[in-house]
């Protein structure tokens, strides 16, 4: 079973490569429009804030699938946000 400490520093170091990478490509088109890649880190954001909610739900009877699927939801949300970042 993953562990809750674990999960967080996933989820910290996951979404933050991924605001990382939003600054980044910020750096190397100074001339582009910022309202994407801002949006783009507003929704990085929202979706560590609901990771970290699911993470601390009290009514949850089994932890481990219910820790299982924040990993799998992590792991498809960040993905889906590099894509998002590769096509700006």
């Amino acid at each position: 079973m993953a562990s809750v400490k674990n999960l967080k520093k996933d989820i910290n170091q996951v979404l933050g490569d991924v605001l990382g990478t939003c600054y980044l490509w910020e750096q190397a088109h100074p001339e582009a429009d910022k309202k994407a890649s801002g949006k783009l880190m507003e929704e990085t954001i929202a979706l560590f804030d609901g990771l970290i909610n699911k993470l601390h739900a009290k009514d949850v009877k089994d932890k481990k699938s219910h820790f299982k699927t924040i990993g799998k939801e992590l792991e498809t949300k960040a993905t889906a946000l590099l894509e998002k970042i590769a096509k700006l």
